[in-house]
């Protein structure tokens, strides 16, 4: 069992217990959809994302393994003008990224310059990758990032958009090989055609439940096996999933899952604030960001 801890709306993390097949399951889905951008032994992968992310390591670090392929550790991406100095040294084939890494890549000197002819495939996940950004990485690299949608408790990837579709979409794409997704009302009952829904998904992908967490997990799995994810979607016409929504407390900065209990937390233990709520505000350059709203102690200012 391999432990992916993941943050919760209580403050406590959980671990997402992902078993040996759970994670192999996941790697053969990739390999199945991927395969037309994948050549064994000769592969070279830009990996940014730190590998405790479930993301950078499912598909970069041991997918890519299972190719004979080569991940570039990036190991200060925040240090744009020499992450593009290490993407010069090398023909890479591959990069997976959020879309605060990618828009910060974009707008960093020496980037247009790069070499991107070897690039194969530009996968995006952790958040919604912008339009503009893809826009703008298409009038670079000559093709749009192509996104995913998945969580550490299903390995992660669930759905990817098609290769084949050499659009910007909008949406997470196609489920993965044997993956089924059903969008759920409040009651747990299929939604309408055309209306919003809970996703919940079901395949081999999906976590055993939390590590030593039965409450927890009961809380997740439906009766017949799916995994309550927390976020909205909707089905559209062309068979694809677009996330509208999360059900979640919860933002996403950069990527990240930021839980505003945890923050909320931190600000309540200050002196001068008497009571905070945190809150995800929308944010040109992560996505999302946090705003606090607090009560000072006595008319405290706080700057």
């Amino acid at each position: 069992i391999y432990l992916q801890y993941t943050g919760g709306t209580t403050c406590l993390s959980k671990g997402a217990a992902l078993s040996h097949g759970n994670m192999v399951s996941n790697i053969m889905m990739y390999e199945a959809v991927a395969s037309e951008v994948t050549t064994p032994g000769k592969d070279i992968i830009i990996t940014a994302l730190p590998l405790y992310h479930i993301f950078a390591l499912m598909l970069n670090c041991i997918s890519y393994f299972k190719f004979g392929g080569l991940n570039v550790l990036i190991t200060n991406p925040r240090d744009m003008p020499g992450f593009v100095a290490e993407m010069a040294k090398w023909k890479f084939t591959a990069i997976s990224g959020v879309n605060t890494l990618y828009n910060g890549l974009l707008h960093t000197p020496g980037f247009a310059d790069l070499d991107f002819d070897h690039l194969k495939i530009a996968w995006g996940g952790g958040a919604a990758i912008q339009r503009v950004v893809s826009d703008k990485w298409l009038q670079h690299t000559g093709q749009h990032i192509k996104e995913g949608y998945g969580l550490s408790e299903t390995s992660p990837v669930l759905t990817l958009n098609p290769i084949s579709d050499k659009r910007f979409t909008e949406t997470v794409g196609y489920p993965m090989p044997n993956t089924e997704l059903s969008l759920r009302d409040d009651d747990g009952a299929v939604a309408a055609e055309g209306e919003a829904g809970e996703i919940w998904a079901r395949g081999p992908q999906v976590m055993q439940g939390y590590w030593r967490n039965e409450e927890a997990t009961a809380s997740v799995m439906s009766e017949d096996g799916f995994f309550k994810t927390g976020d909205v979607a909707i089905y559209t016409q062309d068979g694809y999933y677009k996330i509208v929504d999360r059900k979640k407390d919860m933002a996403i900065v950069s990527g990240f899952n930021v839980f505003p209990a945890e923050v909320e937390g931190v600000l309540g233990a200050h002196p001068d604030i008497a009571e905070v709520v945190v809150v995800g505000t929308p944010h040109p350059h992560t996505g999302e960001a946090v705003r606090a709203y607090v009560v000072t102690r006595n008319g405290v200012h706080l700057d």
